[in-house]
């Protein structure tokens, strides 16, 4: 990084999608006032190595351990705070995770957080709404509610917060099993029990960029909701695209949210509720989301033609 660089931000999650992203961004930009902290568990990893080859500082933290974050968090400027709710499925221990979060920010005096976070979707179904089925007690959509929830901690703090709101990743087509799966008449199916609706996607690179939009803006988006997306597509429109872009014929599968649960994989339950909660309440979920100022946070940002060109054969084809 070039001297005026003064501003360090700790990037937690920074070998993964979102994290990574954000670690990139600062570092591509060889003007930037900031430089770059990078958190992981693992610094002898091959993605946090890749990392310190791009010129990022790697530290380990575990963020579990209080103690850890405070010393990561030590004269920076600000920090981007993300949890990992696939890991292990628990929203107490998510919380717990930002309540350690919080407690160390507190002492390191930042100027900029950047909270990743999602609705509560229990501010539009109550819980005895038997729309949906209610998940380990007192969530509809245990991934979201958590950090919906966990969005007070911050505002409770008087910590200086931008809230982040980020959207579906089109990279779960590669990773998370949702790519097209092939049929017994030799075509190939997305299934999703989203109707007609729109599905609010962006690419997990493009969440970092923004991030790193926001924290130039200055104190700008401090205590603002920010909610981010790359385009708005419903299934068939996604269908055809990835036809094209894979030289296949893909078509969606549209299934109910019942179906959906019932797939049996771990957090099919949570995911078949996240996609009703954005079928059922689309107007409101997407309407949190703006491509123009996602574009402006991010002037690289990608389409789902983009993506996918740069991405088509990382696509899986089962």
């Amino acid at each position: 990084m070039d001297s005026k660089a003064t501003k360090t931000i700790t990037v937690f999650g920074a070998t993964g999608a979102q994290g990574g992203g954000l670690v990139r961004a600062i570092l591509a930009d060889k003007n930037s006032d900031f430089s770059v902290r990078a958190v992981t568990r693992n610094v002898n990893s091959e993605k946090a190595k890749e990392l310190a080859r791009l010129g990022a500082q790697i530290v380990a933290a575990d963020i579990d351990d209080i103690q850890s974050i405070k010393k990561v968090l030590e004269g920076t400027y600000g920090a981007y705070f993300v949890t990992f709710f696939w890991e292990h499925f628990s929203v107490e221990k998510e919380q717990q995770e930002v309540a350690n979060f919080i407690k160390a920010a507190k002492e390191a005096h930042l100027k900029h957080i950047i909270w990743s976070t999602l609705e509560d979707t229990r501010n539009w179904m109550s819980l005895d709404d038997n729309r949906m089925p209610t998940l380990q007690g007192k969530y509809k959509v245990p991934h979201f509610d958590g950090k919906g929830e966990a969005d007070n901690f911050f505002v409770e703090s008087g910590l200086p917060t931008t809230f982040l709101r980020t959207s579906f990743y089109w990279d779960n087509f590669i990773h998370f099993g949702m790519g097209p799966k092939k049929g017994e008449d030799g075509n190939y199916y997305i299934t999703l029990p989203m109707d007609d609706k729109k599905l609010a996607a962006i690419a997990a690179e493009d969440i970092g960029k923004c991030a790193y939009g926001i924290f130039k803006k200055g104190s700008e988006f401090i205590g603002k909701t920010i909610g981010i997306v790359g385009e708005k597509l419903n299934g068939d429109e996604m269908a055809e695209k990835l036809s094209k872009a894979l030289n296949i014929n893909v078509i969606y599968n549209n299934v109910s949210p019942e179906m959906y649960r019932s797939f049996g994989f771990p957090g099919a339950d949570d995911l078949g509720n996240m996609f009703q909660f954005k079928r059922d309440f689309n107007a409101d979920f997407n309407g949190a989301r703006d491509e123009n100022l996602s574009k402006e946070l991010n002037p690289q940002l990608q389409n789902f033609d983009n993506w996918l060109s740069k991405n088509v054969a990382h696509v899986p084809l089962e």
